[in-house]
């Protein structure tokens, strides 16, 4: 008899994952062989790691790694992340790392965290979490980063996108494949919450519910337990699959269109390297704006504190030129109109 019908669906979609992890990892190899061929660690099998919290999405994705990576003779590790933000939370880390290594993975490690207040305590967390594992992936030299990420979350995500009014590449939520060099992996972007629940209820794997997950006073948990059983209710089941689908149709038209801003790019600048209005307006909305956020960040605005009506106020300077002022973008940064040419630079 085979394994509960969960059990085998998170055990596929991990598989997957190390499948197309060891063709890339071949890949690579094969691009450098003149230079591995003198490398001692040339045998040595790939680390993968499982970023854990305990809950249920990300135990049954360590089960599921535990189960897998042997098979494919690829090692499995796990980081859990202390934030500190609750009384008692080293003593949960270190529960969930004794969960960890009976789910017999290795290397297992705790990492505490100091969360700041950037962005609100949703995103400084988030940005400490993301650091530490970036940190931990460099430290064991992981090949990969598995996170627990559903299609639940995939949902929630694009509705924040749709409350903030911003655009295709935030309404394509999380990618299955992201970070440098393709760090970070997501195999539970196409399966529900409950899957993964229901995977570990029939292993017997102790997990647990972040109180946090369940606090309105977080704009996700709000959207989690009101907003989004109140869509299903008025508009009928599937809503969370329809809200998926959206996501992968937007980011295949936003990688499109990122492609061709970076083309355009090269071409709407004069020889001392500054943007031409004139050129800049003969292109698509979409494509120009893409163009125009990209020279925003490399002057130096923070990627993530530029939003959508930054650039709706820089692409004004080029659409409906009236001899306005500069304009102020995060990171110090400022966009000026000066004899047909647009200046981007920190101020």
């Amino acid at each position: 008899m085979g394994p509960h019908p969960a059990v085998a669906a998170i055990r596929l979609a991990v598989r997957r994952v190390l499948h197309d992890i060891l063709t890339e990892r071949t890949e690579t190899c094969s691009a450098v062989s003149s230079l591995q061929s003198s490398s001692s660690s040339r045998g040595e099998p790939p680390l993968v790691l499982v970023a854990c919290s305990g809950g249920a999405d990300s135990m049954a994705l360590a089960s599921a790694l535990a189960f897998e990576a042997p098979k494919l003779s690829i090692r499995a590790g796990a980081v859990t992340v202390d934030h500190g933000l609750q009384a008692g939370s080293d003593r949960l880390a270190a529960e969930v790392v004794v969960r960890l290594r009976a789910l017999r993975l290795d290397p297992v490690e705790s990492v505490a965290v100091s969360v700041g207040r950037d962005g609100g305590p949703e995103a400084a967390a988030r940005d400490a979490r993301y650091a530490a594992l970036d940190a931990a992936a460099e430290r064991h030299g992981a090949a990969a980063v598995l996170l627990g990420h559903t299609r639940d979350d995939q949902a929630e995500t694009v509705l924040l996108g749709l409350a903030r009014g911003s655009g295709t590449r935030s309404l394509s939520g999380m990618a299955a494949v992201s970070g440098t060099a393709g760090r970070y992996r997501r195999p539970f972007l196409q399966l529900d919450r409950q899957t993964a629940r229901k995977a570990c209820l029939v292993q017997s794997i102790p997990v647990w519910d972040d109180p946090q997950n369940a606090d309105p006073a977080y704009t996700r948990s709000r959207l989690r337990h009101e907003g989004l059983p109140a869509l299903e209710k008025a508009l009928g089941k599937g809503v969370v699959e329809a809200l998926a689908r959206t996501a992968q149709l937007s980011r295949d038209d936003a990688d499109a269109l990122d492609v061709w801003a970076l083309d355009a790019a090269g071409t709407v600048r004069d020889e001392t390297g500054l943007l031409e209005c004139a050129k800049l307006y003969a292109l698509p909305s979409a494509v120009r704006r893409r163009v125009l956020r990209r020279a925003a960040i490399e002057a130096g605005a923070p990627a993530g504190s530029l939003f959508a009506r930054h650039i709706e106020e820089v692409d004004r300077l080029i659409t409906g030129w009236r001899g306005q002022g500069a304009i102020n973008l995060p990171g110090r940064v400022e966009a000026r109109r000066q004899g047909g040419r647009l200046v981007i630079r920190q101020g």
